[in-house]
Protein backbone atom coordinates (compact mmCIF):
# COMPACT_ATOMS: atom_id res chain seq x y z
CA UNK A 1 0.00 0.00 0.00
CA UNK A 2 2.90 2.33 0.75
CA UNK A 3 4.15 2.41 -2.83
CA UNK A 4 0.60 2.58 -4.18
CA UNK A 5 -0.24 5.77 -2.29
CA UNK A 6 3.05 7.39 -3.24
CA UNK A 7 2.65 6.50 -6.90
CA UNK A 8 -1.04 7.40 -7.02
CA UNK A 9 -0.41 10.86 -5.64
CA UNK A 10 2.51 11.61 -7.92
CA UNK A 11 0.66 10.33 -10.98
CA UNK A 12 -2.33 12.51 -10.15
CA UNK A 13 -0.24 15.55 -9.37
CA UNK A 14 1.63 15.19 -12.66
CA UNK A 15 -1.61 14.83 -14.61
CA UNK A 16 -3.20 17.95 -13.15
CA UNK A 17 -2.18 21.45 -14.31
CA UNK A 18 0.28 23.18 -12.00
CA UNK A 19 -2.14 26.03 -11.28
CA UNK A 20 -4.65 23.59 -9.74
CA UNK A 21 -4.18 22.96 -6.02
CA UNK A 22 -4.63 19.35 -4.97
CA UNK A 23 -6.29 18.92 -1.58
CA UNK A 24 -5.83 15.42 -0.18
CA UNK A 25 -9.17 14.31 1.28
CA UNK A 26 -7.93 12.47 4.36
CA UNK A 27 -11.22 11.41 5.96
CA UNK A 28 -10.71 8.28 8.12
CA UNK A 29 -7.21 7.66 6.83
CA UNK A 30 -4.43 6.22 8.96
CA UNK A 31 -1.43 8.23 10.06
CA UNK A 32 0.91 6.03 8.01
CA UNK A 33 -1.19 6.68 4.91
CA UNK A 34 -0.97 10.43 5.41
CA UNK A 35 2.77 10.19 6.03
CA UNK A 36 3.16 8.42 2.71
CA UNK A 37 1.17 11.01 0.79
CA UNK A 38 3.27 13.73 2.46
CA UNK A 39 6.40 11.91 1.31
CA UNK A 40 4.95 11.97 -2.21
CA UNK A 41 4.74 15.75 -2.07
CA UNK A 42 1.28 16.57 -0.69
CA UNK A 43 1.01 20.06 0.77
CA UNK A 44 -2.70 20.48 1.57
CA UNK A 45 -4.68 18.08 3.75
CA UNK A 46 -8.47 18.30 3.75
CA UNK A 47 -10.39 16.96 6.72
CA UNK A 48 -14.09 16.50 7.48
CA UNK A 49 -13.99 16.22 11.24
CA UNK A 50 -12.28 18.33 13.88
CA UNK A 51 -11.41 15.54 16.33
CA UNK A 52 -9.92 13.40 13.59
CA UNK A 53 -7.87 16.37 12.43
CA UNK A 54 -6.55 17.08 15.91
CA UNK A 55 -5.50 13.45 16.38
CA UNK A 56 -3.80 13.34 13.01
CA UNK A 57 -2.10 16.71 13.53
CA UNK A 58 -0.69 15.61 16.89
CA UNK A 59 0.44 12.24 15.54
CA UNK A 60 2.33 13.82 12.64
CA UNK A 61 4.31 16.12 14.92
CA UNK A 62 6.64 18.49 13.06
CA UNK A 63 5.37 17.27 9.68
CA UNK A 64 1.93 18.71 10.46
CA UNK A 65 3.27 22.26 10.78
CA UNK A 66 4.66 22.19 7.25
CA UNK A 67 1.23 21.44 5.78
CA UNK A 68 -1.88 23.50 5.06
CA UNK A 69 -5.01 22.14 6.73
CA UNK A 70 -8.40 22.73 5.12
CA UNK A 71 -11.79 22.05 6.68
CA UNK A 72 -13.80 20.43 3.89
CA UNK A 73 -16.66 19.00 5.95
CA UNK A 74 -19.63 20.69 7.54
CA UNK A 75 -18.48 22.72 10.54
CA UNK A 76 -20.70 22.74 13.61
CA UNK A 77 -20.97 26.01 15.47
CA UNK A 78 -19.83 24.50 18.78
CA UNK A 79 -16.60 23.29 17.11
CA UNK A 80 -15.58 26.63 15.61
CA UNK A 81 -13.42 27.80 18.53
CA UNK A 82 -11.14 24.78 18.21
CA UNK A 83 -11.35 24.66 14.41
CA UNK A 84 -9.96 28.15 13.85
CA UNK A 85 -6.90 27.26 15.90
CA UNK A 86 -5.88 24.35 13.67
CA UNK A 87 -7.25 25.01 10.17
CA UNK A 88 -5.64 27.28 7.60
CA UNK A 89 -8.82 27.49 5.53
CA UNK A 90 -12.49 26.64 6.03
CA UNK A 91 -14.07 25.63 2.72
CA UNK A 92 -17.65 25.14 3.88
CA UNK A 93 -19.07 28.47 5.06
CA UNK A 94 -22.76 28.50 4.20
CA UNK A 95 -24.60 30.37 6.95
CA UNK A 96 -24.43 33.74 8.65
CA UNK A 97 -24.27 32.10 12.09
CA UNK A 98 -21.20 30.06 11.17
CA UNK A 99 -19.53 33.04 9.52
CA UNK A 100 -20.17 35.22 12.55
CA UNK A 101 -18.86 32.54 14.90
CA UNK A 102 -15.68 32.10 12.86
CA UNK A 103 -15.20 35.87 12.91
CA UNK A 104 -15.76 36.00 16.66
CA UNK A 105 -13.35 33.20 17.48
CA UNK A 106 -10.71 34.50 15.09
CA UNK A 107 -10.96 37.95 16.64
CA UNK A 108 -10.08 36.38 19.99
CA UNK A 109 -6.82 34.96 18.67
CA UNK A 110 -6.15 37.74 16.14
CA UNK A 111 -6.23 35.40 13.18
CA UNK A 112 -7.46 36.26 9.69
CA UNK A 113 -9.22 33.15 8.40
CA UNK A 114 -9.36 32.39 4.67
CA UNK A 115 -12.73 30.88 3.80
CA UNK A 116 -14.68 29.59 0.83
CA UNK A 117 -18.43 29.87 0.51
CA UNK A 118 -20.07 26.51 -0.18
CA UNK A 119 -22.53 26.29 -3.07
CA UNK A 120 -25.06 23.46 -3.32
CA UNK A 121 -25.00 23.63 -7.09
CA UNK A 122 -27.13 20.51 -7.62
CA UNK A 123 -29.70 21.58 -4.99
CA UNK A 124 -29.35 18.22 -3.24
CA UNK A 125 -31.54 18.10 -0.14
CA UNK A 126 -29.06 15.98 1.81
CA UNK A 127 -26.16 18.39 1.27
CA UNK A 128 -25.25 21.66 2.91
CA UNK A 129 -24.46 24.83 0.99
CA UNK A 130 -26.25 27.77 -0.57
CA UNK A 131 -28.16 27.54 -3.82
CA UNK A 132 -26.36 29.54 -6.52
CA UNK A 133 -28.91 32.38 -6.54
CA UNK A 134 -28.29 33.09 -2.86
CA UNK A 135 -24.50 33.13 -2.97
CA UNK A 136 -23.70 36.71 -3.95
CA UNK A 137 -26.07 38.33 -1.46
CA UNK A 138 -24.66 36.07 1.24
CA UNK A 139 -21.07 36.99 0.37
CA UNK A 140 -21.98 40.68 0.43
CA UNK A 141 -23.44 40.16 3.90
CA UNK A 142 -20.44 38.39 5.39
CA UNK A 143 -17.86 40.59 3.63
CA UNK A 144 -18.23 43.07 6.49
CA UNK A 145 -16.76 40.56 8.97
CA UNK A 146 -13.17 41.75 9.48
CA UNK A 147 -11.56 38.46 10.48
CA UNK A 148 -12.77 36.56 7.41
CA UNK A 149 -10.92 36.65 4.11
CA UNK A 150 -13.30 35.33 1.46
CA UNK A 151 -11.08 33.61 -1.08
CA UNK A 152 -13.73 32.17 -3.38
CA UNK A 153 -16.35 29.47 -3.59
CA UNK A 154 -16.61 25.69 -3.38
CA UNK A 155 -19.05 23.11 -4.68
CA UNK A 156 -19.15 19.34 -4.57
CA UNK A 157 -21.70 18.56 -7.28
CA UNK A 158 -23.07 15.02 -7.66
CA UNK A 159 -20.63 12.58 -6.14
CA UNK A 160 -21.19 9.41 -8.18
CA UNK A 161 -22.25 8.34 -11.65
CA UNK A 162 -21.22 9.73 -15.00
CA UNK A 163 -18.84 12.68 -14.44
CA UNK A 164 -20.39 14.45 -17.44
CA UNK A 165 -23.61 14.83 -15.46
CA UNK A 166 -21.74 17.10 -13.05
CA UNK A 167 -20.60 19.49 -15.79
CA UNK A 168 -23.72 21.68 -15.79
CA UNK A 169 -23.40 22.22 -12.04
CA UNK A 170 -19.77 23.25 -12.37
CA UNK A 171 -20.75 25.68 -15.12
CA UNK A 172 -23.37 27.23 -12.81
CA UNK A 173 -20.84 27.58 -10.02
CA UNK A 174 -18.24 29.11 -12.36
CA UNK A 175 -20.85 31.68 -13.35
CA UNK A 176 -21.27 32.70 -9.71
CA UNK A 177 -17.49 32.91 -9.37
CA UNK A 178 -17.26 35.20 -12.40
CA UNK A 179 -20.00 37.45 -11.05
CA UNK A 180 -18.17 37.61 -7.72
CA UNK A 181 -15.01 38.68 -9.51
CA UNK A 182 -16.88 41.54 -11.13
CA UNK A 183 -17.71 43.02 -7.73
CA UNK A 184 -15.49 45.03 -5.43
CA UNK A 185 -16.22 43.94 -1.88
CA UNK A 186 -14.23 44.39 1.34
CA UNK A 187 -12.39 41.29 2.59
CA UNK A 188 -13.15 39.44 -0.67
CA UNK A 189 -10.28 38.18 -2.82
CA UNK A 190 -11.95 35.65 -5.15
CA UNK A 191 -9.02 33.58 -6.32
CA UNK A 192 -10.22 30.04 -5.60
CA UNK A 193 -12.86 28.04 -7.42
CA UNK A 194 -12.87 24.69 -5.64
CA UNK A 195 -14.76 22.05 -7.62
CA UNK A 196 -14.30 18.36 -8.29
CA UNK A 197 -13.50 15.16 -6.44
CA UNK A 198 -12.13 11.75 -7.46
CA UNK A 199 -14.94 11.01 -9.90
CA UNK A 200 -15.39 14.49 -11.35
CA UNK A 201 -12.19 16.50 -11.00
CA UNK A 202 -11.17 16.34 -14.65
CA UNK A 203 -14.52 17.73 -15.79
CA UNK A 204 -14.31 20.33 -13.02
CA UNK A 205 -10.89 21.50 -14.19
CA UNK A 206 -12.19 21.80 -17.74
CA UNK A 207 -14.89 24.12 -16.36
CA UNK A 208 -12.48 26.35 -14.46
CA UNK A 209 -11.71 24.69 -11.14
CA UNK A 210 -8.33 25.61 -9.68
CA UNK A 211 -8.66 23.46 -6.56
CA UNK A 212 -9.74 19.82 -6.36
CA UNK A 213 -10.35 17.49 -3.41
CA UNK A 214 -9.22 13.91 -4.00
CA UNK A 215 -9.15 10.96 -1.63
CA UNK A 216 -10.18 7.66 -3.16
CA UNK A 217 -7.98 7.95 -6.25
CA UNK A 218 -4.96 8.50 -3.97
CA UNK A 219 -5.52 5.93 -1.25
CA UNK A 220 -7.10 2.99 -3.05
CA UNK A 221 -5.25 0.45 -5.15
CA UNK A 222 -6.29 -0.31 -8.68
Amino acid sequence: MKDVIFENYQRLRNSIPEYVDLVVAAKQRLVKEIEEVINAGAQIIGENYLQETQELYNALGKKAKALKWHMIGHLQRNKVKQAVEIFDMIQTVDSLRIAQEINKRCSEIKKLMPVLVEINSAREAQKTGLIPEEALDFIKEISTLPFLKIMGIMTMGPRFGNPEKARSYFIKTKRVFEELNSLSLPNVVPRILSMGMTNTFRVAIEEGSNMVRIGQAIFQAG
